[in-house]
């Protein structure tokens, strides 16, 4: 069984996703204790919960300590499962930091897996926007062979959330080794995509329009070839996301915002093009908020991957940490090269 601190470094539910979610893949039981310890509430809560129970259901798996405020939990993988999964959220919780605990063991089923989301919120506070996670992460996961449908019914924000949302996970065609990811030069700039979304309810008030009119202000100096996407969505809460991607020849980065009460929606449209510019300047090829998703998958390679990252945050290290717990090899981090150094068999 490998041991966890689960108040190592950032010291949050990534730790408990990441392995969780290895340990799933590689059938090695793992413990994880102190969760949370140094947060304001310490220990798992809804969010974690739900993830837990849904990876368990996926593996089959035995796990203890699954309470709120459990401050430790064990957990026993056994055979990943082709089936369907059912996840009902009834608050905002964030469908995409569930989804980033079940992609892994789901690429080791027999065939695809269909999961259901009743509830929850697709853009929400703390966690990858609905949007940046198909625009961006898919799109780089897409590069090394995997490949997922994501249907988004209804969309939900915070604090009701009420998403609807069906996801496709389709296993991969060689079980025993992923394809490395090699991701260093960027290539030329193909186009800028702006996605802007609010509830119904602020289609009067041009919520929608408004952030991308503030996006627009800052990246409209720059002379981008921009496109735009506006939507107004059936919401239990009123609500606003933006989500900007820019589009490289052999990458994709992206920033993204959510509308917050009292503030105006023409800057929330403009803090995620300053965001979204910053990113641009670094000339990496991963945002720094997919940095730290993506090393998983290039760990589980057999081969050397490398990639650079616009900022080695403190969540990256982190998972950096995790992985190395479970999987054979290292990561190497020189200026904003990771590279991964899989421990040669004799």
């Amino acid at each position: 069984m490998i041991e966890i601190d689960g108040s190592f470094g950032e010291g949050g539910g990534q730790i408990i996703r990441t392995a969780c979610a290895l340990s799933a893949i590689t059938g090695i039981p793992c413990r994880v204790f102190n969760i949370r310890a140094g947060r304001k509430k310490a220990g798992l809560q809804k969010q974690h919960l739900l993830g837990l129970r849904a990876i368990k259901e996926l593996s089959s798996a035995d796990l203890e300590g699954d309470f709120l405020g459990s401050k430790e939990i064990k957990f026993y993988p056994k055979e990943i499962k082709s089936d369907r999964l059912y996840i009902k959220i009834d608050t905002a919780g964030s469908i995409t930091l569930i989804l980033q605990m079940l992609i892994l063991p789901a690429l080791l089923a027999k065939k695809e897996i269909n999961i259901d989301f009743e509830g929850g919120g697709t853009d929400t506070f703390f966690s990858p926007t609905i949007d940046h996670f198909k625009y961006c992460f898919l799109k780089i996961l897409e590069k090394i062979g995997i490949h997922l449908e994501i249907n988004v019914l209804k969309r939900g924000y915070y604090p009701e959330g009420g998403a609807m949302v069906k996801v496709k996970i389709f296993p991969i065609s060689n079980p025993s080794s992923f394809s490395p990811l090699n991701l260093t030069k960027r290539g030329d700039l193909k186009e800028v995509s702006i996605f802007s979304g609010a509830s119904k309810s602020l289609k009067e008030k041009n919520v929608a329009e408004r952030q991308v009119m503030g996006a627009k202000e800052i990246l409209g100096r720059l002379h981008l070839p921009l496109t735009e996407k506006i939507n107004y969505f059936p919401t239990l809460s009123p609500g606003s996301n933006i989500c900007i991607i820019a589009k490289f020849q052999n990458t994709v980065i992206g920033a993204d915002g959510l509308g917050k009460l009292g503030k105006r929606a023409e800057n929330i449209g403009k803090e995620t093009a300053l965001e979204l510019l910053r990113e641009q300047k670094s000339n990496a090829c991963l945002d720094k908020h997919l940095a730290d998703q993506i090393l998983p998958y290039m760990a589980l390679s057999k081969e050397k991957s490398q990639v650079t990252v616009s900022e080695i945050t403190n969540h990256c290290r982190t998972n950096i940490w995790t992985i190395e717990k479970f999987i054979k090899g290292r990561f190497a981090i020189n200026g904003n090269f990771i590279t991964w150094i899989p421990k040669l068999r004799r």
